[in-house]
């Protein structure tokens, strides 16, 4: 069944006249931005220059040193660190479960901004003045595939490779439920305009640096199980980090780890911010829908992968999330 239907494409083409009406434009993604975030970033980015637009890409939090490959990822403004000094009317935001994932980046907007929202996520509401949202999607990389190919324009190796990129870290390495027959076509067009998938793979899914290591080896001490054996938790602690010298994007994938033992329903990484509280990362096998569970705490996602912050000491966090967990698989 094609995901091409008439309301989406109706949908492409509302976004694409909203890039062509502006001139200067402020593209932004969710805070402590990951694979998909940034790579949608960066699509955007060529798209717009493509049609002579002005850009400017700003997220709020560190950049992922492992993607410092994709073009043009050098002028990535980090808003945690650098304020731009202007503020913008016209907006792309890609990836962003809801507005708030935006954080304070949203401080450069002007009061009477256009939006354009393009996301995957189930969650969204719908924030933007033009909104393309397809929950079924992988990664937000693929509803941007599907936007260039409507545009017309020829796709590049650069572009072609962040496209690769959102797709390969959203979905696994193509291993989960959302890894479609569209995707795939997708991904052997990128091969054919000479995208280095293996190499891709190889950098993204297989090497790991020291810290990494250090971190994962804290991380799975700790792991922890319900008596049932169908939840399974670990923490990490802001010591772990400093102690490692690992980075956040260092934890990706840690959660995992908890969630793929066998008969584990759902799986959790706790980790403590430099602010205090706890953020939740959650992972489910396929029976519990993790995001109406972070929904209840503030957050969103998926229904197997989602995620939430929450207030309080980290015994409680814990104890408060994992019994919440418990009732829902009951």
């Amino acid at each position: 069944m094609t995901v091409l239907t008439k309301e989406y494409l109706a949908e492409l083409d509302n976004a694409l006249a909203f890039l062509r009406e502006g001139d200067d434009f402020l593209v932004v993604s969710h805070v402590q931005p990951d694979g998909d975030a940034i790579s949608s970033t960066l699509i955007m980015n060529w798209l717009l220059k493509k049609l002579g637009k002005r850009v400017t890409m700003i997220n709020e939090g560190n950049f992922p040193a492992r993607l410092a490959y994709l073009e043009e990822s050098d002028q990535i403004i980090d808003y945690s660190l650098t304020n731009p000094g202007r503020t913008y009317d016209r907006i792309v935001a890609v990836d962003c479960a809801d507005f708030r994932r935006i954080g304070q980046v949203s401080e450069l907007f002007e009061q009477g901004r256009e939006l354009l929202n393009i996301d995957h996520h189930p969650t969204n509401d719908g924030f933007g003045t033009v909104n393309v949202i397809r929950s079924n999607a992988a990664a937000t990389a693929e509803i941007l595939f599907d936007l260039i190919e409507r545009s017309g324009i020829p796709l590049e190796v650069g572009a072609g490779t962040a496209v690769y990129t959102g797709l390969l870290t959203d979905t696994g390495g193509f291993r989960y439920s959302s890894t479609s027959p569209h995707v795939m076509r997708i991904a052997s067009k990128l091969l054919e305009i000479g995208v280095k998938g293996f190499e891709l793979a190889d950098h993204l899914l297989e090497k790991m640096t020291m810290p990494q290591l250090k971190v994962l080896q804290r991380g799975l001490s700790r792991l922890t199980f319900t008596e049932d054996g169908r939840v399974g938790w670990l923490y990490i602690e802001p010591s772990d980090m400093a102690d490692t010298g690992a980075a956040p994007e260092d934890l990706e994938g840690l959660v995992n780890y908890a969630r793929n033992i066998d008969g584990v329903e759902c799986g959790m990484l706790f980790k403590v911010t430099a602010e205090g509280d706890v953020k939740v990362s959650l992972r489910s096998a396929g029976r519990l829908d993790v995001a109406a569970v972070a929904q209840l705490y503030g957050g969103g996602g998926h229904v197997r992968a989602a995620g939430c912050r929450v207030r309080g000491p980290l015994a409680d966090a814990m104890a408060a999330v994992v019994d919440t967990v418990r009732k829902a698989l009951d």
